[in-house]
């Protein structure tokens, strides 16, 4: 039975996780995602794409039933939430993470994948792998340090911190704290407002960044140059331009 539903408005496509009661991950949840997604990333008509979960939970993390085969080939079908999040992570558009409830371990590393991160106030985040006797091995023990620096990602990592929304706020693992009774509806007008802005630039922008990010500058620099030379033959760069001069609110079509 499929856990995974998509609803699309005004260029916003929702995907929404529902697997009660904790919307754990499983293969089935994986194999669902890598199909669902890579049509709606290259889609154009889809200009901002948003991952909600049901219930409690965005996604509690993996489901430890499944887990608990230490198998070398069970884990690499588990280790597939990695593509799903690379997926995320390359769409040529803006990605949210609207984590409508506790986000704890794979559903924090999902999080990471996504461009914007919108928590309800209500709800929890963290890695909480280690009291498993495990660490945060499908993504987060290379995103985590990646954004909020290689000591304070180890501490969370090794404490297993199960942070609150003002919290992971305030650790700048999420952008915006929302109250419930808000959230759908600011989750909403953020997906109107980033879907109206220029994705051509932003699906470039993403791979610039992602691409260059480590290297020696020049070699950085050099990868920000070929995007530039791509922006400038999109549509998008030629509406911004001419809509300036016009002095008027320009027209994006994401192309």
């Amino acid at each position: 039975m499929p856990v995974l539903t998509t609803t699309r408005d005004a260029g916003v496509a929702t995907i929404r996780i529902d697997r009660p009661p904790a919307n754990a991950v499983n293969p089935a949840l994986i194999a669902e995602f890598l199909e669902v997604l890579p049509p709606l990333a290259e889609d154009p008509g889809v200009r901002c794409l948003v991952v909600t979960g049901t219930g409690k939970f965005f996604v509690a993390g993996a489901d430890i039933a499944v887990m608990r085969d230490l198998s070398d080939a069970n884990q690499a079908e588990m280790r597939g939430w990695i593509e799903v999040q690379r997926l995320l992570e390359r769409a040529p558009k803006p990605v949210v993470a609207a984590m409508n409830g506790h986000a704890l371990g794979g559903g924090a590393e999902l999080s990471l994948a996504c461009d914007l991160r919108i928590l309800s106030a209500t709800a929890s985040f963290g890695f909480p792998e280690i009291a498993l006797g495990l660490f945060p091995g499908a993504g987060g023990s290379q995103r985590l340090p990646r954004l909020v620096g290689p000591h304070r990602a180890k501490r969370l990592m090794i404490e297993g911190t199960r942070l609150t929304a003002q919290q992971a706020l305030e650790h700048g693992l999420v952008d915006r704290v929302v109250d419930p009774g808000l959230f759908d509806a600011a989750v909403a007008e953020e997906a109107r407002l980033l879907a109206a802005k220029p994705t051509a630039a932003i699906g470039i922008l993403k791979r610039v960044v992602d691409e260059g990010h480590g290297l020696p500058i020049e070699e950085a620099l050099l990868r920000e140059e070929t995007g530039v030379r791509e922006l400038t033959r999109t549509a998008d760069a030629a509406e911004g331009l001419q809509a300036f001069l016009d002095k008027r609110p320009p027209r994006f079509t994401g192309r």
